[in-house]
């Protein structure tokens, strides 16, 4: 997500954000739908799972094409992007898709662009990866030179747009663009629009094997009030704009939809530790899905330790989905510069504090070349992102107890409280391939995995009974 914020912004929500303090911990409900174990710490969201109760963990990146429209649109994904996914143990994918190329004109959807779509789930599917349709905006939409929401559905009452071409993040803040937000959520037609395009999307994907669920809208924004802060904006704008919002989408996917999950999101600025002011998303499958940016590290710095970002967010993430009993996976992550000093450590905070709360994540971006992206043009991780890919578990089949990633052996441990079904273990490919340990009353029909490729174990179990599997490179005893 290639943005800078201006530094007097960044000082102003951090400072408040670090005034506030962590909000205390709170005993979350039992999410309906939402998997949360008995043995789940008390201060922690529940979990995700899947249609057989087990305990789902997701893993993986955003996929886009922001470059092309209209006929080329998503012409720049491939089944490459997938196969290279699944080759590194990835089983998650976060598309993005655009209202302005789905609805170009009021009540025309154009199903060449729904074909397109179906197309990449399908090549999802063929290597078994799970895909969050995203519904994306940037700056709003084509009105204000980039994509979402489409011009016909742009108000802006005549404010006036300045674009800021080296900090486009900042044009959020254009009066023009926080006054078509505000149309947005407050213009009973364009709600209805709003609506049916939701309801387009998901009658047509919904029954698609690879997708798990909508991501209601990336990032959405308000306008701020003369006077008030940037994070008491927040917290109105999610409070009063976005929570009927997402009630609202959420409703309207459920008259074609009742089983994917529905992803909802707050504003940006959580991404500085500012907790959220949304309030409860009415529906027994829903997500909490915020992003995890640092503004200074957008502007090119390196990560500090010292400075507790980490920390100051993952107390503030947190709060929401543990008070509403919601599980949380992060939609977006990662640094514009992943090879600055700091960043090997970076990579290693971040992957813990996110494992600690999450269901899973997805980082920015899986492309191949500069900047965000992934993988260099020849498909190798870029530097420090190849920490991203280790051994997880997809699906546990029980109470998960403890979970730990080993960085002095590149390893995995799970140990939980068996119940009925089959309990999945991945790894990504690794020179000496790997050795699997289940102790307890319980096995596998695979103790080593290969070399070459990514591999599952899957496990076997008593229910009721406790069982430790523990994953570790081969040349390992």
């Amino acid at each position: 997500m290639n943005r800078r914020l201006f530094a007097a912004l960044a000082l102003l929500v951090c400072s408040l954000a670090l005034g506030a303090g962590a909000a205390p911990a709170v005993t979350p409900a039992a999410a309906a739908g939402g998997g949360a174990s008995a043995d789940a710490a008390p201060s922690r969201p529940p979990r995700l799972t899947d249609d057989q109760g087990r305990v789902v963990t997701l893993r993986g990146w955003n996929i886009e094409d922001k470059t092309h429209r209209g006929e080329q649109a998503l012409s720049a994904i491939t089944e490459r992007h997938f196969r290279d996914l699944h080759a590194h143990g990835f089983n998650f994918a976060r598309l993005l898709v655009f209202w302005d190329d789905l609805e170009p004109q009021p009540g025309r959807y154009r199903t060449d662009y729904l074909k397109k779509i179906e197309r990449i789930l399908d090549w999802a599917h063929r290597y078994r990866v799970q895909v969050l349709i995203d519904a994306h905006q940037d700056v709003f939409g084509p009105a204000f030179g980039h994509r979402g929401i489409p011009a016909w559905a742009t108000r802006t009452d005549g404010l006036p747009f300045e674009p800021h071409p080296d900090d486009w993040f900042s044009e959020y803040f254009e009066p023009a663009v926080q006054r078509a937000f505000t149309h947005l959520y407050n213009d009973a037609d364009l709600r209805r629009a709003h609506e049916r395009m939701w309801r387009v999307l998901a009658a047509r994907l919904g029954s698609h094997p690879a997708v798990i669920g909508y991501d209601l809208i990336n990032e959405p924004m308000g306008e701020v009030r003369p006077g008030e802060d940037l994070p008491t904006a927040a917290r109105r704008i999610e409070a009063e704009q976005l929570t009927p919002m997402h009630n609202r989408l959420a409703d309207a996917i459920r008259s074609v939809d009742d089983d994917n999950w529905i992803f909802f999101e707050p504003t940006p600025i959580v991404g500085e530790g500012v907790p959220t002011g949304l309030g409860r998303i009415h529906d027994p499958k829903a997500v909490y899905a915020p992003h995890f940016y640092n503004t200074a590290m957008e502007a090119g710095a390196d990560y500090d330790p010292a400075a507790g970002w980490i920390e100051a967010y993952e107390a503030a993430v947190t709060d929401y989905p543990t008070r509403y009993g919601v599980p949380v996976v992060v939609g977006e992550w990662g640094p514009l510069n992943s090879a600055l000093p700091g960043m090997g450590r970076f990579y290693r905070d971040a992957l813990a504090s996110m494992n600690r709360y999450s269901s899973g994540w997805a980082g920015y971006v899986w492309c191949y070349g500069g900047g965000y992206c992934a993988l260099d043009e020849k498909g190798r991780f870029r530097t420090n992102k190849e920490r991203t890919a280790t051994p997880y578990a997809p699906a546990v089949a029980g109470a998960i107890r403890e979970e730990e990633y080993l960085p002095a052996t590149g390893g995995y441990r799970l140990a939980y409280r068996a119940g009925p079904g089959v309990t999945e273990v991945r790894v990504p490919p690794h020179p000496e391939g790997w050795r699997v340990r289940v102790t307890g009353p319980g096995a596998t029909a695979t103790p080593v995995l290969p070399p070459d490729r990514t591999a599952t174990a899957r496990v076997h179990a008593r229910p009721g009974a406790t069982v430790t599997v523990e994953v570790v490179p081969r040349r390992v005893r």
